[in-house]
């Protein structure tokens, strides 16, 4: 077993194990991410990420930041994928994407517990099969930009189906086996953003530390040419 599987394993004795939570209450857990969801800063937010979208024929793929999960964005036929823009890893600051998304980054440097953040960008058709996060110190949050009208994406947590709205933020656990279904003919585009899990003290020090040195100096190279870290 390795370190970070160890490290997986006390996070989620620490906090109930498999008694916990799929989704999780926002106002109660992270109510600084509220402040994403209202139409001004969603429109705001909307417009860099249309500035971007035209060139996303550059952005990564998902396997080609992560190759040793290469099953989560390539297709047969090498059309479909599934890509990701990174504005902010465990400290470090990809600046060539921050400079294009401004008002969304002094957002994302305002908001406490900041773990990762990052547009992710599906293509129409492209699914994503049931998968885990590599790690369990942190809660994904979901503010949908961009979501297609006509027979819309959907994604499975758990035992958990849910459908996005643009505009409606989603907390959950992504430690759980989890997977996106989606036969749309459109883009679709949410906001992702990471915080560190709600943890007992010892863990959330412990999860911090190891955030601020092994993660970081392992990931920081990539993460700062805009490149995901391979958690």
């Amino acid at each position: 077993m390795t370190f970070q599987q160890r490290l997986n394993r006390w996070f989620w004795r620490g906090v109930g194990g498999d008694s916990r939570p799929v989704t999780y209450d926002i106002d109660a857990v992270a109510p600084a991410l509220r402040r994403f969801e209202t139409p001004e800063t969603v429109a705001a937010i909307r417009s860099e990420l249309v500035g971007i979208l035209p060139d996303r024929q550059d952005i990564p793929k998902y396997h080609e930041i992560d190759p040793g999960r290469s099953h989560l964005s390539t297709e047969a036929d090498g059309a479909a994928s599934w890509r990701v823009f990174m504005l902010y890893a465990m400290g470090a600051k990809p600046e060539a994407n921050r400079r294009r998304c401004p008002q969304t980054c002094a957002l994302l440097d305002a908001t406490p517990d900041l773990f990762q953040a990052f547009f992710s960008i599906l293509e129409p058709h492209k699914s994503v099969p049931a998968h885990e996060s590599p790690y369990a110190g942190y809660l994904r949050y979901h503010l949908p930009l961009l979501v297609p009208t006509d027979n819309p994406p959907q994604m499975r947590v758990r035992d958990y189906w849910h459908t996005w709205r643009e505009g409606e933020g989603l907390l959950f656990c992504d430690y759980w086996e989890h997977e996106v279904v989606n036969h749309s003919d459109q883009v679709r585009v949410v906001l992702i953003i990471d915080i560190f899990r709600p943890l007992p003290l010892v863990r959330d020090r412990v999860n911090r530390l190891v955030t601020r040195t092994y993660l970081r100096r392992r990931y920081g190279k990539k993460i700062a040419e805009g490149k995901a870290p391979e958690l």
